[in-house]
């Protein structure tokens, strides 16, 4: 795997944003140049310079910038259909989807005292064992490519690239466990274009991932999330012995690194969705560990709703994706990537090799811009004179 990092091109197509630091989240810096021109300017950038400046965030489908572009009568009229037919059977089948599992979970779960970690609030129910395990994540792998078939994703093209022994590459179809049976690794690593992803990498590997904490109180959504194995993220009213949610992750990694029998963690180190086309900086500190890691590239070919969320309301993305006849998706899984000594040492460069490699594979743009100017991007498209203040982001 190291050897393929040698062969890849120096990077390009980058987008440039101002060096990080290590100022707090949320305080804005007064010497970040993008706040000073932003600051300066007395009228709105135009569209077009908005795409230029943030184009992982800009999308392409016939719908428009955030989803409101005006319609040949043609859309229209296939919307037309599809809200009082396809809409209403999907909506019935993606509910009653969600309440079996939900129903599933109840009673492997009965009886059953959930796994709980230091933090009082940080529990689940992945760490399970025997047949109530297997019976959650069967029914969950198998019921979650059943709600991707709801949504229209009818078929999913997955690649699998498996390992040489010799050290070559084979660009020929292999199998996932292929990709896995030298090591196992302790996280999954996903470029992140849609909520979707989730459900795809729920059907393909039932791994645990981070989650809001409020996500845990939700009706029906919350005890499967237990389930799951997720980490609860509350970013306020930490207390001083509060390890936090890189320590939480890094361990649950090792011991998925270590154990079969523990779930694996699904990350998206983008921290934020993108259009796709692009894959923003990772934060390192989900490659604290150390650990194997997973590499997989998503992608959601389309004809007229693009899948992304990421200029768009979710309300009405959602709506826009059941109203199309047909949706696509395709995976990639890289072979597993095994950390040098190096990158065990640094897990910047571990990060950002893993980056590299994928942007390469999947034939990705590496970008240098993040959330902080996705929410800039936002502002100005919702009409807010007042840009947001670009926050630097601590890499954790």
């Amino acid at each position: 795997m190291e050897s393929e990092l040698q062969k890849l091109p120096p990077e390009t197509n980058q987008t440039t944003r101002p060096e990080s630091d290590d100022r707090p989240l949320l305080k804005p810096d007064p010497t970040n140049p993008q706040l000073q021109v932003l600051q300066s300017q007395s009228s709105s950038p135009s569209i077009e310079e908005l795409e230029k400046k943030y184009a992982p965030y800009v999308r392409h489908d016939v719908y428009g910038i955030m989803g409101r572009g005006e319609l040949p009568w043609t859309e229209k009229v296939l919307l037309g259909i599809a809200l009082v037919t396809l809409v209403p059977m999907r909506v019935v089948g993606a509910t009653t989807v969600l309440v079996v599992y939900y129903l599933i979970c109840k009673v492997c779960t009965a009886f059953s005292a959930p796994n709980r970690e230091e933090d009082a609030e940080q529990e689940d129910y992945a760490h399970t064992g025997g047949w109530r395990r297997a019976v959650m994540m069967q029914s969950g792998m198998f019921l979650s490519r059943v709600m991707l078939f709801v949504f229209g994703f009818y078929w999913i093209n997955e690649t699998y690239q498996p390992i040489d022994l010799n050290g070559n590459r084979n660009n020929e179809n292999g199998s996932k466990e292929q990709a896995e049976e030298l090591e196992r690794p302790g996280a999954v690593v996903s470029n992140h274009i849609s909520y979707l992803d989730i459900l795809y990498h729920m059907s393909s590997s039932f791994p645990s991932f981070v989650a809001k904490r409020s996500v845990a109180k939700l009706p029906l959504v919350g005890l499967i999330s237990k389930c799951l194995g997720c980490v609860y993220v509350q970013r306020e009213a930490k207390s001083p012995d509060f390890k936090g949610v890189s320590g939480v992750v890094n361990e649950r990694i090792r011991e998925a690194h270590q154990s079969k029998s523990a779930p694996i963690m699904l990350l998206f180190p983008e921290g934020t969705t993108t259009n796709g086309d692009f894959l923003l900086p990772f934060k390192s500190g989900a490659f604290l560990s150390g650990a194997p890691v997973q590499p997989v590239i998503l992608s959601y070919p389309y004809q007229r709703l693009s899948p992304a969320w990421d200029s768009i309301s979710g309300v009405r993305h959602v709506i826009l994706l059941l109203c199309q006849f047909v949706n696509y998706m395709e995976a990639i899984w890289l072979p597993v990537y095994y950390p040098s000594q190096q990158e065990k040492d640094d897990p910047r460069l571990y990060a950002e090799n893993v980056r590299r490699l994928m942007a390469h594979e999947g034939n990705l743009i590496l970008s240098d811009i993040g959330l902080a100017e996705k929410r800039v991007y936002h502002a100005a498209l919702n009409g807010n004179n007042s840009m947001p203040t670009v926050f630097h982001q601590k890499d954790d």
